[in-house]
C-alpha cells in the first residue's frame, strides 16, 4: 500500500496550501545558527540582546509543536581558522578551540531558552559531561519527543568538518525533515548582496545547481550529504521577528535547495 507522500514531500509540491494552516508542516527540523548571530558586527562574544532575539524565535517555533533541534556555530568565540592560517596554532588545535566555541553558544541558548519557559539539552559531539550530555542518538530523539529543544554542539567531533557538515549529519542522524540555514540575508544569491546591489535572490535551487554554481552558503560536505538523504534545505533571514516559525509552517521565506 503506497503511504502517500512525506510532509515535506507534499510542501514541496504545494507549499502555500500548507502555509494559511498555521499547524506546521515539519515534524522534526535542524536549525543552524552561524556564531555570529550571537554576537554583533566586528565584536567577539555573546551579545545578550542577540541571544534573547535567538531564544524567543527558537521558542516560537518550538511552540508549534515540532521538534526542533539546533547546530550552533562558534565564529563569535574564536576564529580558528584565522589562527591556524597566521601559524599560531596547528589547524588540528584551531578546530578543537572552535569546537569549544560552539559549546559556549550552546550553554548560554539552552539558559535563556529555559528561562522562557522552553525545555533544552545541550549534547556535545565531544565529551564534556560537566557541562552537556554526549551526543547519542537515541538520546537526542527522546529529548525532541518530550517537547525539548536539542542543541547540538562541538560540531562532529572531528577536526576539519565544518558546523554545516555537523547540520546535515545530524539532520540525516534523527531523519529531519528540513535543514534550516540562518543567515544574514535572505536567501541564496548568485553574487553577494551587499557588494552587489542588483544581485538576484533565487526562489528555488536543485542541489546540483548550488554545486554547480559553487555557492558559498554552505559547503559542499553539507549540500552532498543532504542530496544523498532527501532532506531540502531552506536558507532565510532568522533575524526577521516570526521567521522560524513562518518557515516552519511553510512560509516560502528565502531560498529553497531541494533534490534534483
Amino acid at each position: 500500500m503506497d503511504p502517500g507522500p512525506t510532509a515535506a514531500e507534499e510542501l514541496a509540491i504545494q507549499p502555500q496550501a500548507h502555509a494559511a494552516t498555521g499547524r506546521p508542516v515539519y515534524r522534526r527540523v535542524i536549525l543552524k545558527i552561524s556564531g555570529e548571530a550571537f554576537g554583533v558586527k566586528e565584536q567577539m562574544g555573546v551579545d545578550g540582546s542577540e541571544l534573547q532575539l535567538i531564544a524567543r524565535e527558537i521558542a516560537s517555533a518550538a511552540g508549534l509543536g515540532t521538534q526542533l533541534a539546533v547546530v550552533v556555530g562558534g565564529g563569535n568565540i574564536i576564529r580558528g581558522a584565522q589562527l591556524s592560517s597566521e601559524g599560531h596554532v596547528s589547524a588540528v588545535t584551531a578546530d578543537y578551540m572552535g569546537m569549544l566555541g560552539t559549546v559556549m553558544n550552546g550553554l548560554a541558548l539552552k539558559e535563556v531558552l529555559e528561562a522562557l519557559g522552553q525545555p533544552a539539552r545541550v549534547l556535545s559531539a565531544i565529551n564534556l559531561s560537566a557541562v552537556a550530555e554526549t551526543f547519542i542518538r537515541g538520546r537526542a530523539m527522546r529529548h525532541m519527543e518530550k517537547g525539548r529543544v536539542v542543541i547540538f554542539v562541538a560540531g562532529t567531533g572531528n577536526p576539519f568538518f565544518t558546523t554545516d557538515s555537523a547540520a546535515a549529519l545530524r539532520a540525516a542522524e534523527i531523519g529531519a525533515d528540513v535543514l534550516l540555514k540562518a543567515t544574514k540575508v535572505d536567501g541564496i544569491y548568485d553574487r553577494d548582496p551587499f557588494q552587489h546591489p542588483d544581485a538576484a535572490r533565487y526562489e528555488k535551487l536543485t542541489f546540483a545547481e548550488a554545486i554547480r554554481q559553487n555557492l558559498k552558503v554552505m559547503d559542499l560536505t553539507a549540500f552532498d550529504m543532504c542530496r544523498q538523504r532527501r532532506i531540502p534545505i531552506i536558507v532565510f533571514n532568522m533575524k526577521t521577528p516570526g521567521h522560524i516559525a513562518e518557515v516552519v509552517q511553510g512560509h516560502p521565506h528565502g531560498t529553497r535547495v531541494d533534490v534534483d
